[in-house]
Protein backbone atom coordinates (compact mmCIF):
# COMPACT_ATOMS: atom_id res chain seq x y z
CA UNK A 1 0.00 0.00 0.00
CA UNK A 2 1.24 3.68 -0.88
CA UNK A 3 2.75 5.31 2.31
CA UNK A 4 1.02 8.40 1.41
CA UNK A 5 -2.47 6.35 2.20
CA UNK A 6 -1.62 5.88 5.84
CA UNK A 7 -2.16 10.41 6.08
CA UNK A 8 -5.09 10.21 3.09
CA UNK A 9 -8.36 8.85 2.79
CA UNK A 10 -9.49 6.78 -0.28
CA UNK A 11 -12.26 9.29 -0.55
CA UNK A 12 -9.61 12.12 -0.09
CA UNK A 13 -7.51 11.02 -2.71
CA UNK A 14 -10.21 10.52 -5.12
CA UNK A 15 -10.83 13.87 -4.65
CA UNK A 16 -7.60 14.47 -5.21
CA UNK A 17 -7.64 13.13 -8.21
CA UNK A 18 -10.74 14.62 -9.44
CA UNK A 19 -9.80 17.72 -8.77
CA UNK A 20 -5.81 17.46 -10.51
CA UNK A 21 -7.72 16.53 -13.37
CA UNK A 22 -9.80 19.43 -13.85
CA UNK A 23 -6.53 21.77 -13.11
CA UNK A 24 -5.41 19.73 -15.90
CA UNK A 25 -8.09 19.75 -18.34
CA UNK A 26 -8.39 24.17 -17.88
CA UNK A 27 -4.40 24.51 -18.52
CA UNK A 28 -5.00 22.57 -21.44
CA UNK A 29 -7.89 24.86 -22.91
CA UNK A 30 -7.02 28.49 -21.19
CA UNK A 31 -3.37 27.86 -20.39
CA UNK A 32 -3.48 28.58 -16.49
CA UNK A 33 -5.15 27.63 -13.16
CA UNK A 34 -4.11 24.38 -12.54
CA UNK A 35 -2.51 25.04 -9.34
CA UNK A 36 -4.89 27.46 -8.17
CA UNK A 37 -7.48 24.69 -8.80
CA UNK A 38 -5.61 22.03 -7.03
CA UNK A 39 -5.04 24.17 -4.27
CA UNK A 40 -8.74 25.46 -3.86
CA UNK A 41 -10.08 22.43 -4.71
CA UNK A 42 -8.23 19.78 -2.33
CA UNK A 43 -8.11 22.52 0.35
CA UNK A 44 -11.78 21.97 0.66
CA UNK A 45 -10.95 18.40 2.73
CA UNK A 46 -7.17 17.76 2.64
CA UNK A 47 -4.60 19.33 4.92
CA UNK A 48 -2.92 22.26 3.64
CA UNK A 49 0.67 20.81 4.00
CA UNK A 50 -0.56 18.01 1.83
CA UNK A 51 -2.07 20.19 -0.96
CA UNK A 52 1.05 21.84 -1.10
CA UNK A 53 3.35 18.75 -1.81
CA UNK A 54 0.32 17.27 -3.79
CA UNK A 55 1.10 20.14 -6.51
CA UNK A 56 4.78 19.75 -6.93
CA UNK A 57 5.26 17.16 -9.00
CA UNK A 58 2.60 17.42 -11.77
CA UNK A 59 3.39 21.06 -11.97
CA UNK A 60 6.76 20.70 -13.07
CA UNK A 61 5.48 17.88 -15.48
CA UNK A 62 3.15 20.16 -17.22
CA UNK A 63 4.99 23.43 -16.92
CA UNK A 64 7.74 21.22 -18.76
CA UNK A 65 5.38 19.96 -21.44
CA UNK A 66 4.39 24.22 -21.69
CA UNK A 67 8.10 24.99 -22.62
CA UNK A 68 8.31 22.00 -25.32
CA UNK A 69 5.05 23.10 -26.63
CA UNK A 70 6.24 26.86 -27.04
CA UNK A 71 9.65 25.42 -28.32
CA UNK A 72 12.86 25.78 -27.12
CA UNK A 73 14.26 28.81 -29.46
CA UNK A 74 11.69 30.80 -27.79
CA UNK A 75 12.06 30.21 -24.57
CA UNK A 76 15.75 30.92 -24.75
CA UNK A 77 14.43 34.34 -26.21
CA UNK A 78 11.70 35.03 -22.91
CA UNK A 79 15.01 34.37 -20.33
CA UNK A 80 17.06 36.77 -22.27
CA UNK A 81 14.57 39.33 -21.72
CA UNK A 82 13.00 39.05 -18.01
CA UNK A 83 15.97 37.80 -16.28
CA UNK A 84 16.04 39.78 -14.11
CA UNK A 85 12.42 38.98 -12.93
CA UNK A 86 12.93 35.01 -13.57
CA UNK A 87 15.20 35.04 -11.52
CA UNK A 88 14.11 36.72 -8.38
CA UNK A 89 11.02 34.56 -8.70
CA UNK A 90 13.13 31.27 -8.25
CA UNK A 91 15.38 32.76 -5.25
CA UNK A 92 11.95 33.85 -3.31
CA UNK A 93 10.65 30.30 -4.41
CA UNK A 94 13.40 28.45 -2.89
CA UNK A 95 13.44 30.73 0.62
CA UNK A 96 9.67 30.93 1.14
CA UNK A 97 9.50 27.39 1.01
CA UNK A 98 11.48 27.18 3.66
CA UNK A 99 8.78 28.63 6.32
CA UNK A 100 6.00 26.30 5.79
CA UNK A 101 6.58 24.41 7.72
CA UNK A 102 6.54 26.96 10.54
CA UNK A 103 3.12 28.30 10.11
CA UNK A 104 0.26 26.89 11.75
CA UNK A 105 -2.21 25.53 10.08
CA UNK A 106 -5.13 27.19 10.51
CA UNK A 107 -2.87 30.09 8.73
CA UNK A 108 -1.59 28.38 6.25
CA UNK A 109 -5.24 28.09 4.76
CA UNK A 110 -5.27 31.72 5.25
CA UNK A 111 -1.91 31.91 3.53
CA UNK A 112 -3.59 29.69 0.97
CA UNK A 113 -7.23 31.15 0.57
CA UNK A 114 -6.01 34.93 -0.29
CA UNK A 115 -3.73 34.87 -2.93
CA UNK A 116 -6.42 32.73 -4.93
CA UNK A 117 -9.39 35.07 -3.88
CA UNK A 118 -7.12 38.31 -4.44
CA UNK A 119 -5.56 37.14 -7.79
CA UNK A 120 -9.00 35.81 -9.16
CA UNK A 121 -10.93 39.27 -8.23
CA UNK A 122 -8.06 40.89 -10.18
CA UNK A 123 -8.27 39.49 -13.50
CA UNK A 124 -12.30 39.25 -13.29
CA UNK A 125 -12.24 43.03 -13.35
CA UNK A 126 -9.58 43.31 -15.75
CA UNK A 127 -7.17 45.28 -13.98
CA UNK A 128 -3.49 45.89 -15.00
CA UNK A 129 -0.68 48.43 -13.60
CA UNK A 130 0.26 51.07 -15.76
CA UNK A 131 4.00 51.31 -15.84
CA UNK A 132 6.48 53.82 -16.97
CA UNK A 133 9.49 53.23 -18.71
CA UNK A 134 11.90 54.18 -15.95
CA UNK A 135 9.91 52.08 -13.50
CA UNK A 136 10.51 48.97 -15.64
CA UNK A 137 13.41 47.56 -13.70
CA UNK A 138 11.80 48.43 -10.68
CA UNK A 139 8.61 47.07 -11.42
CA UNK A 140 10.34 43.85 -12.14
CA UNK A 141 12.43 43.01 -8.76
CA UNK A 142 9.61 43.91 -6.92
CA UNK A 143 6.79 41.91 -9.45
CA UNK A 144 9.58 38.80 -8.82
CA UNK A 145 9.67 39.32 -5.36
CA UNK A 146 5.65 39.17 -4.55
CA UNK A 147 5.48 36.17 -7.17
CA UNK A 148 8.21 33.73 -6.02
CA UNK A 149 7.01 34.39 -2.09
CA UNK A 150 3.47 33.25 -2.91
CA UNK A 151 4.62 30.83 -5.15
CA UNK A 152 6.93 28.90 -2.19
CA UNK A 153 4.26 29.37 0.24
CA UNK A 154 1.41 28.31 -2.29
CA UNK A 155 2.58 27.03 -4.79
CA UNK A 156 1.07 29.98 -7.57
CA UNK A 157 2.90 32.14 -9.03
CA UNK A 158 0.94 32.49 -12.60
CA UNK A 159 -1.63 35.13 -11.44
CA UNK A 160 0.83 37.71 -10.62
CA UNK A 161 2.76 36.66 -13.63
CA UNK A 162 0.35 37.02 -16.25
CA UNK A 163 0.08 40.96 -14.55
CA UNK A 164 3.34 41.24 -14.90
CA UNK A 165 3.63 40.80 -18.66
CA UNK A 166 0.46 42.77 -19.47
CA UNK A 167 1.84 45.49 -17.38
CA UNK A 168 4.97 45.21 -19.91
CA UNK A 169 2.53 45.07 -22.69
CA UNK A 170 4.06 41.79 -24.02
CA UNK A 171 2.32 40.68 -27.10
CA UNK A 172 0.04 37.91 -26.65
CA UNK A 173 1.47 35.60 -29.11
CA UNK A 174 4.81 35.93 -26.72
CA UNK A 175 2.96 35.76 -23.33
CA UNK A 176 2.75 31.70 -23.70
CA UNK A 177 6.54 31.14 -24.28
CA UNK A 178 7.70 33.62 -21.49
CA UNK A 179 4.97 32.16 -19.31
CA UNK A 180 6.24 28.65 -19.95
CA UNK A 181 10.04 29.71 -19.05
CA UNK A 182 9.01 31.40 -16.23
CA UNK A 183 6.58 28.40 -15.07
CA UNK A 184 9.03 25.61 -15.86
CA UNK A 185 12.03 27.29 -13.89
CA UNK A 186 10.02 28.10 -10.60
CA UNK A 187 8.17 24.90 -10.53
CA UNK A 188 11.73 22.96 -10.65
CA UNK A 189 12.89 25.39 -7.59
CA UNK A 190 9.46 24.68 -6.27
CA UNK A 191 10.52 20.55 -6.05
CA UNK A 192 13.92 21.47 -5.05
CA UNK A 193 12.05 24.35 -2.18
CA UNK A 194 10.01 21.39 -0.94
CA UNK A 195 12.53 18.58 -1.01
CA UNK A 196 15.05 20.71 1.30
CA UNK A 197 11.96 22.06 3.36
CA UNK A 198 10.03 18.39 3.92
CA UNK A 199 7.15 18.79 2.54
CA UNK A 200 7.96 16.54 -0.27
CA UNK A 201 9.14 13.54 1.85
CA UNK A 202 9.04 10.19 1.97
CA UNK A 203 5.31 9.49 2.98
CA UNK A 204 4.11 12.59 0.40
CA UNK A 205 6.36 12.18 -2.51
CA UNK A 206 3.98 9.23 -4.09
CA UNK A 207 0.48 10.91 -3.83
CA UNK A 208 2.22 13.91 -5.39
CA UNK A 209 3.65 11.41 -8.02
CA UNK A 210 0.20 10.07 -8.01
CA UNK A 211 -1.42 13.01 -9.59
CA UNK A 212 0.65 13.39 -12.59
CA UNK A 213 -1.42 11.15 -14.83
CA UNK A 214 -4.84 12.61 -14.11
CA UNK A 215 -2.98 16.30 -14.73
CA UNK A 216 -1.75 15.07 -18.08
CA UNK A 217 -5.19 13.41 -19.13
CA UNK A 218 -6.64 16.53 -18.43
CA UNK A 219 -4.53 19.19 -20.19
CA UNK A 220 -4.47 16.63 -23.18
CA UNK A 221 -8.40 16.29 -23.12
CA UNK A 222 -8.09 20.64 -22.34
CA UNK A 223 -5.42 20.67 -25.52
CA UNK A 224 -8.42 18.64 -27.42
CA UNK A 225 -11.45 20.71 -26.55
CA UNK A 226 -10.52 23.81 -25.72
CA UNK A 227 -11.09 25.32 -28.88
CA UNK A 228 -14.35 24.31 -28.70
CA UNK A 229 -15.34 26.71 -25.77
CA UNK A 230 -16.07 30.64 -25.81
CA UNK A 231 -12.17 31.23 -24.14
CA UNK A 232 -13.48 34.58 -22.48
CA UNK A 233 -16.54 32.95 -20.71
CA UNK A 234 -14.99 29.34 -19.53
CA UNK A 235 -12.04 31.62 -18.32
CA UNK A 236 -14.74 34.13 -16.41
CA UNK A 237 -16.72 30.88 -14.64
CA UNK A 238 -13.12 29.53 -13.78
CA UNK A 239 -12.09 32.26 -11.99
CA UNK A 240 -15.66 32.69 -10.04
CA UNK A 241 -15.43 29.01 -8.61
CA UNK A 242 -11.83 29.79 -7.73
CA UNK A 243 -12.84 32.95 -5.41
CA UNK A 244 -15.45 30.85 -4.31
CA UNK A 245 -13.28 27.95 -3.25
CA UNK A 246 -10.79 30.56 -2.27
CA UNK A 247 -12.85 32.37 0.53
CA UNK A 248 -13.58 28.66 1.69
CA UNK A 249 -10.09 28.08 2.14
CA UNK A 250 -10.56 31.61 4.33
CA UNK A 251 -13.46 30.72 6.54
CA UNK A 252 -11.36 27.04 7.11
CA UNK A 253 -8.50 29.53 8.29
CA UNK A 254 -10.83 31.93 10.73
CA UNK A 255 -13.15 29.02 11.81
CA UNK A 256 -11.67 25.85 11.83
Amino acid sequence: MPEFLDVLTPAHFLLAVCVTALGGFVKGAVGFAMPLIMISGMGIAIAPELVVAGIVIPIVISNGLQVARAGFGAAGEALREHWRYVTVVCVMILISAQFIRFIPSNVLFIVLGVPVVGLCFIQLIGWRPRLSPRMRRPFEWGAGLLSGTLGGLAGTWGPPTVLYLLALETPRDRQMAVQGVIYGLGSVMLLLGHLRSGILNSETWGFSASLVVPALLGMWLGFRLGDRFDQERFRTVTLLVLMVAGVNLIRRGIMG
